[in-house]
């Protein structure tokens, strides 16, 4: 036993925990993972740069069947208690959704129990105790109250395997085994909730492909309201259902299919002739999937509800990154509430969608206003009603064509001092005002828009020219269009993962839409360097951050002078109307479209029969009265503060006191270490070095920055080590070693001269091998020593 004290937590799974694990009937090669990181590390922005932080990993995840989890064990060495992982372990099963939890010091186990059926929550199983597969799977069949022959088929179903590895995330399994346990226990009526970016077609997929593969489901209908949504569902994640499955279109029906994808305007109509999808019997579906269904089918008087109301026998699920919540509409009422929900706060943390910083510029006369002289007329002689407008009124009521110019001004110096390729989406308050954007953008980008005449467009849904970019525009591998101006055509399902800059010239008083358009930039694409982006917000979108039901806060908002870059400096210190600006009756976040048979291609963006008054004034000058940038730190909590302030109090949660930080310090094996913790709760040193000095060690920056001290150059600790002449202990060619480390030291700092393959590169390789150099200090322990004494001696001051 006195030997087990001594074991590593890996010697200790090998050697105990996995055989006591796989002599229960775990096969080791399908049902057990061991060391599962789950999460991908929040990405943490600084300036220019980012990292990520610590991924959430488990020391082992049991299933039942690939992708269904029954239990989470946490492993510990053997000088800790046998239920010293309980607590770390219960957090991972409450994020995996995971009922049966294991803590073990390779002694015994202890299970926690979260099924609320065995007679002791929690109790200490000896080893040769571990239950079997067929034992958890009986509890867990029986704690979702799914015993029958028929429910329990359909939950072990398994998930379609492309060959290529692909997994569901942690969160996807977790809707998709949700969903399909409800389904199994007879609910009708599931919602799910998940943020934009975060694979809800590819989640729906795997819903419908476990059902009608179980047999549970046999006919399908996905129903969507924009036809690139379809387009993409049936040609991406859709593609394995083949022959089965078929796209409902120029108002034909074939009953010979299973899987049938449709625009809810492609079915219905408001003659009774157009609303074909009462060709088929009311049971002819017995599963209906809604995707965005926040934007239809929760008014009662939607095109959606009427489908679903006519297929009220199928089972209803609706999928959703934003459940619409008022007094005449609810997503919540129709389906109950979500089984499942992750948002866009979560799905920040986890590391699997992209933060953002915020730009916010005022314009002078958005916020003070401005009124016409008596009798003025605008650009087209009408008379201007006297009254002052303010930034409600602008591009809605009253155009001034300077403020486009200093809109597309500003947008054009974003991209310039960035990437001028950077894709970016302008929203719009409608079409004209789109249009006018386009414009002003093409006049201050000549030599781009020569390069090619698709730099900037107007996507908008009245414009097929338009239009037919929008499949270039949101291909990664395509260079052109990079700038899209557009109103409502683009505020929902376009995946454009590349998208590193959305500007909000639009008036935005929905939370909803707020959500879906910030959803356009939350894409990560780590093979085109997305891994954050910027919105750019000219009429105060960006105030909804503050509402309470806003749950993803930016990492940065700025707001610079007007004469300063719209770039955010490395030293961080909606309503309803349609593209026209017209009130839409009914509507929901403005996109409550029932179509009356026009070809669904054309949704969104319809001309409006009653044109709203609009005034045009081009000699109106503007101006820039405030810019800020504002960012937040891990704990999603908005941080206002500078780079160095941010770092003080990041540094001192870790280290109440300078005499702390030294202690861990000295007793550091590897200085880089304490560096990567750092960096992992948001400390980045290269911003920090820009900012205080490049010529400083980590080590310096920190005790600059967080604890007052004086700095030395790295150049500076390295003379002084050489002054102290302890090198004449070691032989001529160790002594040389030592020199040229603390020369490299001097050049690049302490991280590069802690490892041992330094040696392996010039000016060393031309001494020797790196074997022959560690032997002329006695061996490999004596070289680590000498290096430990060197980085002692660099540190052993303050003051030169």
């Amino acid at each position: 036993m006195a030997d087990k004290k001594t074991l590593s937590e890996r010697d200790i799974c090998t050697k105990y925990i996995t055989p006591a694990i796989t002599g229960a009937g775990w096969d080791l090669h399908n049902q057990i993972r061991e060391e599962v990181s789950f999460t991908k590390g929040r990405i943490i922005v600084r300036g220019k740069l980012h990292t990520r932080g610590e991924q959430k990993r488990a020391d082992y995840i049991l299933y039942y069947k690939p992708n269904i989890p029954l239990a989470v064990i946490e492993a510990k060495d053997n000088t800790y208690s046998v239920g010293a992982g309980m607590q770390q372990a219960l957090n991972y099963a409450e994020t995996l959704g995971v009922p049966f939890v294991f803590s073990s010091n390779g002694d015994a186990f202890l299970l926690h129990d979260r099924t609320g059926l065995a007679e002791k929550t929690e109790q200490e199983l000896a080893l040769g105790a571990f239950p079997s597969p067929a034992q958890l799977w009986q509890r867990f069949c029986q704690w979702k109250g799914l015993e029958s022959v028929e429910a329990r088929h359909t939950l072990e179903m398994p998930y379609y395997d492309d060959g290529t590895g692909r997994a569901p995330r942690y969160y996807q399994a977790n809707a998709i085994n949700n969903t399909v346990e409800a389904v199994a226990s007879g609910q009708q009526r599931i919602l799910l909730v998940m943020a934009t970016g975060t694979g809800k077609t590819y989640t729906a997929f795997q819903i419908i492909w476990r059902l009608w593969k179980s047999g549970a489901k046999k006919r399908i209908l996905f129903l969507a309201d924009r036809n690139i949504l379809v387009d993409q569902t049936k040609n991406n994640d859709f593609k394995p259902f083949g022959a089965a499955m078929t796209k409902i279109s120029k108002r034909q029906i074939d009953k010979s299919y299973e899987i049938y994808l449709s625009l809810y305007q492609a079915v219905t109509g408001s003659e009774e002739e157009h609303n074909i999808y009462k060709q088929f019997s009311p049971d002819f579906f017995d599963l209906i999937v809604i995707d965005e269904c926040h934007r239809g089918s929760a008014a009662e008087d939607s095109a959606w509800r009427e489908i679903l109301a006519y297929f009220s026998s199928a089972t209803h699920v609706g999928l959703t990154a934003t459940p619409k919540e008022t007094k005449d509409v609810s997503s919540i009422y129709y389906f109950g509430e979500p089984i499942y929900s992750y948002t866009l706060k979560q799905g920040i943390e986890d590391g699997f969608l992209a933060p953002y910083k915020v730009v916010r510029i005022d314009i002078d006369k958005d916020l003070q206003g401005w009124r016409p002289s008596k009798g003025q007329t605008d650009k087209n002689g009408q008379l201007i009603e006297d009254r002052v407008y303010n930034q409600i009124d602008m591009d809605r009521t009253l155009v001034l064509e300077k403020r486009t110019e200093l809109v597309a001004r500003k947008i054009t110096e974003f991209l310039t001092a960035t990437d001028p390729y950077a894709k970016t989406i302008v929203f719009c308050d409608d079409i004209d005002h789109a249009e006018r954007m386009r414009q002003a953008l093409v006049n201050l980008n000549p030599e781009r828009v020569k390069e090619s005449r698709k730099y900037v467009m107007r996507i908008t849904g009245d414009e097929l020219e338009g239009k037919a970019e929008l499949d270039n525009f949101i291909n990664p591998e395509e260079r052109y269009p990079v700038i899209a101006t557009t109103s409502k055509l683009m505020t929902t399902g376009v995946d454009a993962q590349t998208c590193k800059l959305v500007v909000l010239d639009q008036h935005i008083k929905s939370m909803t839409e707020f959500k879906q358009i910030i959803g356009r930039g939350t894409r990560i694409n780590e093979d085109y360097d997305k891994f954050w982006f910027t919105i750019m917000d000219f009429k105060k979108a960006t105030e909804l951050f503050a509402d309470k039901d806003f749950d993803g806060d930016p990492v940065m908002i700025y707001e610079p002078k007007e004469s300063q870059s719209p770039v955010p400096p490395d030293d961080d210190s909606g309503d309803n109307r349609d593209e026209n600006g017209n009130p839409i009756p009914n509507a929901i976040d403005g996109d409550d479209f029932t179509t009356t048979g026009a070809d669904a291609d054309d949704f969104g963006d319809d001309e409006s029969e009653t044109k709203r008054v609009k005034y045009i004034l081009g000699d109106v000058t503007v101006y820039v009265v405030a810019e800020r940038v504002q960012y937040y730190g891990p704990e999603g909590k908005l941080i206002i503060e500078s780079l160095k302030d941010y770092t003080r109090s990041t540094v001192r949660k870790d280290y109440a006191s300078l005499d702390q930080f030294l202690l861990r310090w000295s007793k550091a094996e590897r200085k880089a270490a304490i560096l990567r913790e750092l960096e992992q709760h948001g400390v980045l040193l290269e911003p920090l070095a820009d900012e205080v000095g490049t010529d400083f060690d980590a080590f310096d920056l920190i005790c600059h920055v967080a604890f007052d001290q004086p700095p030395l150059t790295r150049r500076e600790r390295a003379e002084q080590v050489k002054k102290r002449n302890y090198f004449s202990k070691y032989g001529d060619q160790a002594r040389q070693v030592l020199n040229i480390l603390l020369e490299k030291y001097a050049d690049t700092g302490i991280e590069n001269i802690e490892d041992i393959k330094i040696l392996t590169l010039d000016p060393f390789k031309a001494m020797g091998s790196a074997s022959e150099l560690v032997s002329a200090f006695g061996g490999k322990p004596a070289y680590l020593a000498a290096v430990q004494e060197l980085e002692e001696n660099l540190y052993a001051c303050f003051k030169p």
